[in-house]
């Protein structure tokens, strides 16, 4: 069924970390959006653009789309989102 299926791929280069979603739902783009504070939904690409150094979307053979971003890890390759 459409909309159910769905791949994900991470992948480190250097100091960054890629993840990529692909669906089958290539007809509903991802766009920016603020939820109402009592919504159970519709939060995620708020998320991943407050944690994201950079995020996009990408058509990919129909049905599908791929939303990817990427994550700075340091040089370490630890990266902290809360502070200890």
């Amino acid at each position: 069924m459409p909309g159910r299926d769905f791949r994900l791929l991470m992948y480190v280069v250097g100091n960054t970390l890629r993840i990529g979603v692909t669906d089958t739902r290539g007809d509903r783009l991802p766009c920016l959006q603020h939820s109402a504070t009592d919504a159970v939904s519709g939060r995620g690409l708020l998320l991943v653009d407050a944690l994201a150094g950079r995020w996009g979307v990408v058509p990919a053979l129909p049905p599908r789309k791929t939303v990817w971003a990427e994550v700075r890890t340091g040089p370490t390759g630890s990266r902290h989102l809360i502070p200890p």
